[in-house]
């Protein structure tokens, strides 16, 4: 099976490699451009429709690898995944309202719930809740997958941060999957790394070409049925691989996009502003206002949900409750860090040019 899985990860990274120079030179010819503007970090113009050549290589390979008999719902999260990633391209060529954005993901959801039968039906003892009535489930599961899918596409603002966290994630997820003898949901995992892969070289700074919408939604939503599936196979007892404090394990793993996103859409609502009006306070823009590079940034957010995740592995025998407690904690202290200026200024970077503190002002 090894080997099966670094066959795969090599096919959805080849045939993502070379898409990708089609892509560009599509996307060339037509002037489908991200274009600058005053939210947006990069100063010209890039593709953004990068999500295509990550869509190809990961569909075709999973097409080819999975036995779909053993997993026949897998058919249908990979008709979710084309979905949301058409959902995501009609955005990037033709910009989506908020609320049509929000109704396709829904729809996405239920696909995923209704047709590929995945709920959250137990929180495994996560703040003293086992077993969930029927429908706060169904709203539970609604819930997490929404929330995962749009934190990719929110935190995708700097070249190859998205990139790098689904990479992780993915890769904890397929992980766990290969040695908890679930073979489809590694190979949908190790898939997706693959062709991230292949699109980071193009991306990594100075990016080439974006993901746009059609690649970090078709992330978050992959992240978002794995997550879900990883707490319901590892908080089971009888599990080929049982973990204690799945939840928090889970949560650990996605930690950054999912408290970016909780931490901006809270300030968002507090300040009295719709928590989908876009605004630079997401943590890759405070990095970066502290003079860090798009590659520092990265790493700095990479290497901090190792260190969460680590530490949760470490400490999961505490249960979901008091690791989920302490991560939020170690969360808040971190944007504390940020926002006060403890780390340090890396004033070389030509990019820092506003205080962090006058940026929270506006």
């Amino acid at each position: 099976m090894i080997l099966e899985v670094f066959v795969l990860s090599g096919c959805s990274f080849l045939l993502t490699f070379l898409v990708m120079p089609a892509i560009s030179d599509v996307v060339a010819r037509n002037r489908i451009f991200d274009r600058p503007s005053q939210r947006k970090i990069h100063p010209r113009r890039v593709s953004s429709l990068g999500g295509v050549a990550i869509l190809l290589g990961f569909l075709i390979s999973c097409l080819f690898f999975i036995h779909f008999s053993s997993n026949p719902e897998i058919r249908i999260y990979l008709a979710a995944a084309l979905v949301v990633f058409l959902l995501g391209l009609k955005d990037d060529i033709s910009d989506l309202s908020a609320k049509n954005k929000l109704i396709g993901q829904l729809v996405i959801a239920s696909l995923i719930i209704h047709g590929g039968c995945l709920r959250l039906g137990s929180m495994y003892g996560f703040m003293g809740i086992q077993e969930i009535p029927l429908l706060s489930s169904y709203v539970l599961t609604y819930m997490t997958i929404v929330v995962v899918m749009n934190s990719f596409n929110l935190i995708d603002g700097v070249d190859g941060l998205a990139s790098g966290l689904a990479i992780f994630s993915l890769s904890a997820f397929g992980l766990y999957f290969f040695y908890a003898a679930q073979p489809a949901y590694a190979f949908l995992a190790f898939s997706l790394v693959g062709s991230i892969l292949a699109f980071l070289t193009f991306n990594f700074p100075p990016a080439r070409i974006f993901m746009g919408d059609s690649g970090s939604l078709l992330v978050g939503t992959v992240n978002a049925i794995l997550v879900i599936r990883f707490i319901h196979t590892a908080g089971m007892p009888g599990a080929v691989l049982p973990i204690p404090g799945a939840v928090a394990v889970g949560f650990a793993v996605l930690f950054v996009p999912l408290f970016d996103t909780f931490r901006v859409f809270l300030m968002r609502l507090l300040m009295g502003r719709s928590p989908f009006q876009p605004d630079r306070k997401h943590v890759h823009h405070l990095l970066l206002n502290r003079g860090y590079s798009h590659f520092w940034t990265c790493l700095i957010c990479v290497l901090f949900i190792v260190l969460l995740v680590v530490i949760a592995w470490q400490f999961k025998y505490l249960g979901s409750t008091w690791v989920w407690l302490a991560e939020m904690i170690v969360g808040f202290l971190s944007m504390g860090v940020l926002y006060y200026g403890l780390l340090p200024v890396n004033k070389g970077n030509a990019e820092a040019q506003v205080p962090v503190i006058q940026m929270i002002k506006k």
